[in-house]
C-alpha cells in the first residue's frame, strides 16, 4: 500500500472489540439473546428471515447472527405486526419507509427548505 493511500474499511477481524461496540452492523447478538431483547420468538426473528427482511450473518456453526440495526428493524416490523398489521404488509411498510427516507436524504441537499424551487427548463 502507497502512504498516500486511505485503507478502506476494516474486515470484521482486523477491528478491536472497542470497535465492534460502536459498530451497528457488527453481528454481535444470537438468535435467543435477539428474541429476548426483543421480546419475541426466535420464530418471528426466522419469519423475518424468510420475507427476506432481515439476512443475518451466520457463526462458522450456521448460527444466526444479527446486528443492532437489523434488530432496530426487526422491533419496527415487530410493532406493526403488534398493532395488527400482517407480517408481509408490516415489512413492506417499513421498507417503503426506509425507501422514502433515503429519497428525501438525496433530495435534502439539492433543494433547502423555505426556498422556491428553480423554475423547469425546457418545459
Amino acid at each position: 500500500m502507497n502512504p498516500d493511500e486511505t485503507p478502506g474499511p476494516l474486515a470484521p477481524e482486523a477491528q478491536t472489540t472497542a470497535e465492534r461496540f460502536d459498530d451497528d452492523d457488527y453481528p454481535a447478538y444470537t438468535m435467543g439473546r435477539a428474541a429476548e431483547m426483543l421480546g419475541t420468538s426466535p420464530g418471528f426473528l426466522r419469519s423475518l428471515d424468510e420475507a427476506n427482511l432481515i439476512e443475518p450473518q451466520r457463526s462458522a456453526g450456521g448460527h444466526r447472527r444479527y446486528s443492532r440495526a437489523q434488530l432496530r428493524l426487526a422491533a419496527r416490523v415487530r410493532e406493526l405486526v403488534d398493532q395488527g398489521t400482517g407480517l408481509d404488509a408490516a415489512c413492506r411498510i417499513v421498507t417503503l419507509e426506509d425507501q422514502l427516507q433515503e429519497a428525501r436524504d438525496a433530495n435534502r441537499p439539492q433543494h433547502p427548505p423555505g426556498e422556491p424551487y428553480p423554475p423547469l427548463r425546457g418545459v
